[in-house]
């Protein structure tokens, strides 16, 4: 039944993923504009997660935390409905989707992408209270 190993899954002839192993649901780990994303198969559905960027810690001296704030407030009205914002304890953005397709390989390619090109102007806003070289670390 099975036609080819993709990563973690294998895809059938009809194209469905399946997991390869028992275990925690299989995902395809990349990058997007430096940002670790995945994108985890899960009972419902496909849920995509970026790391958007970090705000700096208190240790971090010259760190202007009220900046990397206020620019985090401002993140939510840039994101598509049904996205969330977190900040992880620590100091990482992330921003995630959880979202039904089908559970074939083109379907899964098709909402990763989707899904980073609307994440776009979250990072475009981060990366302008960056400084330079910081990519995704609020550290004005």
């Amino acid at each position: 039944m099975e036609l080819l190993t993709l990563g973690p899954f294998a895809v059938t002839r009809d194209g469905a993923l399946r997991p390869r192993e028992a275990g925690p649901p299989p995902a395809f780990r990349f990058r997007w504009r430096g940002r670790p994303c995945e994108a985890a198969v899960e009972a419902d559905g496909l849920r995509l997660v970026a790391i958007a960027g970090r705000i700096p810690s208190t240790a971090e001296r010259g760190a202007d935390r009220g900046t990397a704030f206020r620019t985090i407030a401002a993140l939510p009205g840039l994101l598509p409905p049904g996205w969330r914002l977190r900040l992880l304890p620590d100091h990482r953005i992330q921003v995630e989707l959880e979202t039904v397709v089908a559970s074939t390989a083109t379907s899964m390619i098709a909402a990763m992408v989707h899904f980073v090109l609307a994440l776009d102007p979250c990072l475009d806003r981060l990366d302008s209270n960056a400084p330079p070289g910081a990519q995704g670390r609020l550290n004005t």
